[in-house]
């Protein structure tokens, strides 16, 4: 299975990893992105992280964080719990 596709431009993950890393069926994963519930960003490295990408997804206060090179080579993988903004506090609205 090719987990990382690179098109035009562009990267394409499959389902399958992303939706795993949330406990989420696959086969539902575009039914939660559409409405925002699950997001994604693409950063470009930059010097010593030139041709290196950070792909990143977010779901329900988890993180996806994916590595990768210019062919879509997954370098690093990582889950984590999404670090809270400083900025909510309790009772603290945006």
């Amino acid at each position: 299975m090719i987990e990382v596709s690179v098109t035009a431009q562009r990267f394409q993950v499959d389902a399958v990893t992303v939706a795993a890393a949330f406990g989420l069926d696959p086969a539902h994963l575009q039914d939660k992105m559409r409405p925002g519930e699950v997001t994604s960003l693409c950063e470009k490295g930059v010097d010593a992280d030139e041709g290196r990408f950070r792909l990143t997804f977010r779901h329900a206060g988890r993180v996806l964080r994916l590595t990768v090179d210019e062919g879509g080579q997954i370098l690093t993988r990582s889950t984590f719990d999404a670090p809270r903004s400083p900025l909510r506090k309790s009772g603290a609205r945006p």
